[in-house]
């Protein structure tokens, strides 16, 4: 029996083609199970009443997830959203949460914020991206 990774991908709504790839990619990937925790953009998450309670709303969703995966294009550097969902990985678990950075397609640099935080860095394709699940996955 194979098993099912919980996953947290972490990306920006304003970038969520990316995300869409990425979900799409994970689904047409044979024998690999996930399930997805993230929060997509039309998740009513997004009206939490303050940053506080956002913040508290995100930590939840990574909660039981084994992974963060975070889409480390050049956007991510000014997200403050990303910068808060790595430090509820590293710092708000007994064990802190293994943070798998993807390279965005054709991308000749990533972010700092990103790479910096990342337990591994892989490539845009499916084989990397679920190589890197497996490895570092918690």
């Amino acid at each position: 029996m194979s098993k099912t990774y919980n996953i947290f991908i972490s990306h920006s709504w304003g970038y969520s083609d990316a995300y869409d790839k990425l979900i799409s990619m994970l689904n047409d990937r044979s024998f690999f199970l996930y399930k997805d925790y993230s929060v997509p953009w039309n998740d009513p998450i997004h009206n939490a009443p303050t940053s506080s309670a956002l913040y508290e709303a995100i930590k939840r969703q990574i909660t039981p997830c084994h992974i963060v995966i975070i889409m480390a294009g050049k956007y991510a550097t000014f997200s403050k959203w990303i910068e808060k969902e790595i430090k509820i990985a590293n710092t708000e678990f007994v064990y802190p949460k293994p943070i798998l950075a993807v390279t965005p397609w054709g991308a000749q640099q990533i972010s700092s914020i990103v790479s910096n935080a990342a337990t591994k860095i892989v490539s845009w394709n499916t084989e990397s991206i679920v190589s890197g699940i497996r490895e570092i996955s918690i």
